[in-house]
């Protein structure tokens, strides 16, 4: 790996992957894990916490709204230790505004924590989280009671005006987000009544199972939660297990790179967020999952994978994207390696995550030659059983974490170098990913 004008040079690994690895802790865990306890009466302990910028965005806000956070690194590169939260008294009013960075988890979330509390905190964040879409948020929090100002405003910068008078809800949600959910659930501790919120498809299912564990009764079943308030969370243990989403890459390399065989332990096995192994089950790739334990309600275990040399094109169906929403750019790159056609179903939520990652797979798949195309919100891409990476190959991951990772293993996987533009944004979210991938290969 070289450094040439802000381009990474990623080479081919020189073996196989082959061996066992873990992968950091989960994120979206870990940012539960961070809020709820600076929402707790006492002092919670924390372990596994990933280390990475967008949960040292969450760290961070919660120390500027008057928790204690003293979470340290450790051996393994994960953050551990205590967080004492401000439980009754609630959260202190900051003396400027909160800065998210690059994490919208941090700023919605943020938006449901703040909500019950006679607070008003300006939530704001990096140039591309400030373009990421807030309304799917406020709605529903402006219906409980909470005021946003600017009035109308739909992005970031945005002054969140909590009250004490928040008005239990019922609410449709317009579409699956564990983060839409989540917000509105934490409201809904503090109002008077029962808060439910209703899904088209399931999306993850974190807050509900953590929840509990903070001592708070949620109920939960397929496409709806709900949580009956007022409530107050009391600290607890959590332990964050490994992050299944930063697993499907090595996951991904494996399957591609001749030879692999590798093994994934302690990562989460939570059916919400494994949706990748099943469509790489359904690409016809060698997956194999073992339970081996749980932390609190999260159960955790081994992924296994194989190198697979003949990968089919499959249909992933609208019902299944939420559980797959933050991989499908490294599986449309198993795909390219597919015979036939993939085909992901309403992926249109990928045009407003970091990036609008739908064009951008589109734009990658087109540097590899690889056929690519989006009819609606449908995302199609036509496998090339024999690809061949084009030499001096060049790819930009538009400050965009998972972009990054997925077009550096275009030049992990295979027989030619490739450049990277911005590859540094993998700090986001799994620091270590190319020392990890590279000692497998040894």
């Amino acid at each position: 790996m070289s450094i040439e004008s802000a381009a990474t040079i990623i080479e081919p690994l020189r073996a196989p992957l082959r061996g066992a690895a873990t992968v950091p802790g989960d994120k979206s865990i870990s940012h539960r894990a961070v809020l709820f306890a600076a929402m707790a009466e006492g002092i919670s302990k924390l372990t596994g916490v990933l280390d990475s910028e967008d949960v040292r965005s969450s760290i961070a806000a919660v120390r500027q709204l008057g928790a204690r956070a003293e979470l340290e690194p450790q051996p393994d590169k994960s953050l551990a230790g205590v967080v004492e939260g401000w439980g009754a008294k609630g959260p202190s009013q900051p003396e400027g505004p909160i800065d998210c960075g690059n994490s919208g988890t941090t700023a919605r979330l943020l938006m449901g924590v703040l909500a019950p509390w006679d607070v008003r905190v300006e939530l704001t964040g990096d140039e591309s989280l400030v373009k990421r879409p807030m309304r799917r948020i406020t709605a529903p929090l402006m219906k409980m009671g909470v005021r946003f100002q600017p009035e109308g405003r739909e992005t970031l910068p945005l002054v969140v005006c909590g009250t004490r008078n928040l008005h239990p809800l019922v609410y449709d949600a317009p579409m699956a987000s564990a983060q839409l959910k989540t917000a509105v659930l934490l409201a809904g501790v503090y109002a008077h009544g029962t808060t439910t919120v209703n899904e088209p498809a399931p999306s993850r299912n974190h807050t509900e199972l953590m929840l509990p564990e903070f001592g708070v009764d949620t109920t939960a079943a397929d496409r709806t939660a709900s949580v009956a308030g007022p409530a107050a969370l009391k600290a607890c243990k959590v332990q964050v297990p490994g992050d299944p989403s930063s697993a499907a890459f090595l996951a991904c390399a494996a399957a591609l790179k001749p030879g692999s065989s590798v093994q994934i332990e302690n990562v989460s096995l939570n059916p919400a967020r494994i949706g990748f192994t099943r469509t790489l089950e359904r690409m016809g790739a060698c997956v194999n999952l073992r339970r081996t334990g749980s932390a609190g309600k999260e159960p955790y275990g081994t992924v296994s994978v194989d190198y697979t040399p003949n990968l089919r094109g499959c249909e992933v169906p609208a019902d299944k994207i939420a559980s797959i929403v933050d991989e499908i750019p490294v599986l449309s790159l198993v795909a390219a390696h597919a015979r036939g056609v993939t085909v992901f179903r309403e992926v249109g939520e990928l045009r407003v995550k970091e990036t609008d990652r739908l064009e951008a797979v589109v734009e990658g798949m087109s540097s590899l030659g690889v056929d690519a195309w989006v009819e609606g919100n449908d995302l199609f891409i036509e496998g090339q059983p024999d690809l061949v990476v084009p030499d001096a190959a060049s790819f930009d991951s538009k400050g965009d974490h998972r972009l990054a990772m997925t077009w550096a293993l275009v030049g992990l996987t295979g027989d030619s170098s490739v450049s990277v533009a911005n590859f540094d944004s993998v700090k986001i979210s799994y620091p270590q990913f190319l020392s990890d991938i590279e000692r497998l290969a040894r």
